[in-house]
């Protein structure tokens, strides 16, 4: 069984007992999160497809990690301008086990 949530803009791809690296959500660690923002959900080679979304479908979380990714290295380079400019980037996360997948009673 598995599903296709939509979380931080970006769409994953999430199976129970697995962990997933999300963008930072406000919970801190311990906590729950439900993701109900569910596109599709697979289960014993069934597929419910949402339109947009699947009515009653929901992804039950916790909140395990939160750190932040490594370095992204941004340079901007004018040739014969003298113009070079340098910034990094580190990108906050949360990282995410998929408890439990349920879906709602229209399924």
């Amino acid at each position: 069984m598995y599903a296709i949530v939509e979380t931080g803009g970006k769409q994953y791809r999430v199976e129970e007992k697995a962990t997933i690296d999300v963008e930072r959500l406000p919970q801190n660690v311990g906590e729950q999160v439900t993701l109900d923002r569910v596109l599709l959900v697979e289960q014993d080679g069934q597929l419910s497809v949402g339109a947009p979304l699947v009515p009653g479908a929901r992804v039950l979380c916790r909140v395990v990690a939160e750190d932040r990714d490594r370095k992204v290295v941004v340079f901007k380079f004018k040739a014969k301008k003298n113009y070079r400019r340098k910034r990094g980037h580190r990108q906050d996360f949360s990282r995410l086990l998929v408890e439990r997948i349920e879906l709602g009673q229209e399924n």
